[in-house]
């Protein structure tokens, strides 16, 4: 069976899971909430995450349809991220984790997450 097709077998949560699943999707989706972003945007509001994981994250998310990528044919070229609007319905999910975690998480314990 196709690894996508593993993937969409299951109740509702695990298949939401297995399209946010990672420690960079979600953080990623989460700082395209602001609006759309450039991949070097992307790398500096996100710094410990590597330019290569980045775009594989950014690769499977607009696979799922999460985001959009947009690229303007220009020199150099010009690509932007922003939400799909199945990417934006996780906004609620997205601002509960993070209500979540500013009211059970201590600075020290947000930071060596």
């Amino acid at each position: 069976m196709p690894q996508k097709a593993q993937r969409m077998q299951g109740c509702s949560v695990e298949r939401t899971m297995s399209l946010i699943d990672g420690k960079w999707k979600i953080i990623v989706l989460y700082k395209l909430l602001r609006g759309t972003l450039r991949f070097n945007e992307l790398r500096r509001l996100i710094p410990s995450i590597t330019q290569r994981m980045l775009t594989h994250q950014l690769r499977e998310l607009e696979a799922d349809g999460l985001i959009v990528r947009t690229v303007y044919a220009q020199v150099p070229p010009r690509v932007e991220y922003t939400l799909s609007g199945r990417g934006r319905s996780l906004e609620p999910v997205l601002m509960a984790m993070k209500e979540w975690g500013d009211a059970n998480l201590s600075s020290e314990e947000a930071k060596a997450a």
